[in-house]
């Protein structure tokens, strides 16, 4: 009885071993499950300046750096600044691109029906005016900065 015991307990810890074995997922699938897990519409931190750097919540942040660059946006374009002849406009769209290494570009969205604006003038002066602005950080996903593009509203003064 003593033989037959030791050997299905030997079987038994042969067999056993195999129920305590884990699968270990391949690279792959891991880099598929943590691709899955990431929103790709989000930024993971939004770009800023350093006026805004004190900031830790996610949000008061973004709404920091928008507003900050909303109203430096205005300094710079001065109420003075564009004497057109052409129809009355108060406020235009400008989509705001924050790259990667830093830099920034601005481009001025004209409504459709912008047939009498002088698409020229205000996009050269916007191109012009809006320089030397104070380092701006990235916006980053995963810890990679990345290139977010936004709009913000300008408004202009008229003569």
């Amino acid at each position: 009885m003593n033989k037959f015991l030791s050997l299905f307990s030997f079987l038994f810890l042969l067999t056993s071993c195999q129920y305590f074995e884990k699968r270990v997922p391949s690279e792959e699938e891991l880099l598929q499950q943590r691709l899955k897990g990431i929103d790709w519409k989000e930024v993971t931190v939004y770009p800023s300046v350093a006026e805004c750097d004190s900031l830790l919540d996610k949000e008061q942040k973004k709404e920091c750096f928008f507003n900050f660059m909303t109203v430096l946006i205005q300094q710079k374009i001065a109420p003075d600044s564009i004497n057109l002849k052409a129809k009355i406009i108060d406020t235009i769209q400008v989509k705001v691109s924050v790259y990667p290494n830093a830099t920034i570009s601005f481009e001025p969205l004209f409504p459709s029906d912008s047939l009498n604006y002088d698409k020229i003038k205000i996009d050269s002066l916007i191109k012009s005016r809006l320089t030397d602005f104070p380092k701006i950080e990235p916006a980053q996903k995963e810890g990679i900065p990345v290139k977010t593009q936004f709009i913000l509203p300008v408004i202009l003064k008229m003569e």
